[in-house]
């Protein structure tokens, strides 16, 4: 996240960035981002727009800031009992969200307003923390696993290119499937077990 939006705050400071966050959400389903400002944002959220420049600079950030929020996953992947069953599952929702015209335009958001790469970063991670997960389950059952930073490489890479560059390119199911089946084939890329 970026350097005004790191710490995930409690107290006042948490009332206030819930108050901000639900405004922005608000007023984007009402009116969308374009013509969204911070005075109009301030207003809805009941805090003044110092309070908003102060905590998140301007409204790129803001809406940077809300969509690495409304990317984060709400729960752990499903554990459906296989390595191979879990990527699959995993991959297709993966793909079925971030493709999604709501997941695009939160993947936008995020990018347009980290002048520092920090969204960017924390999208990833969150991505290498449920892939984590899936593999220590598959660690657990005495499954091999590819090494997270190799599954990365190879499984959300290809996904977010063709989401964010090709977006003409079919994004299905079979295509998140193929990516899944691709690396759990593939002997060149090290591995864990």
């Amino acid at each position: 996240m970026s350097a005004r939006g790191t710490v995930r705050p409690g107290g006042r400071s948490a009332r206030v960035q819930e108050s901000v966050h639900r405004a922005v959400r608000e007023l984007v389903e009402e009116q969308g981002r374009d013509g969204l400002s911070v005075p109009m944002v301030a207003a809805r959220a009941g805090v003044t727009p110092s309070t908003v420049y102060r905590r998140w600079g301007d409204i790129g950030e803001l809406l940077s800031d809300v969509a690495v929020e409304r990317l984060r996953p709400e729960g752990p992947p499903e554990d459906l009992g296989s390595l191979r069953d879990d990527l699959h599952a995993w991959a297709e929702l993966f793909l079925d969200e971030m493709a999604s015209p709501p997941g695009r335009a939160y993947i936008r958001d995020a990018l347009i307003g980290d002048p520092d790469g920090g969204n960017a970063g924390q999208c990833s991670a969150y991505a290498a923390q449920q892939l984590a997960v899936v593999f220590g389950r598959a660690a657990e059952r005495g499954e091999a696993a590819p090494e997270l930073e190799y599954a990365m490489d190879h499984l959300v890479s290809p996904m977010m290119y063709r989401i964010l560059f090709r977006p003409s390119r079919p994004l299905t199911a079979e295509y998140a499937r193929e990516l899944v089946d691709d690396l759990m084939s593939r002997r060149a890329g090290p591995r864990k077990g």
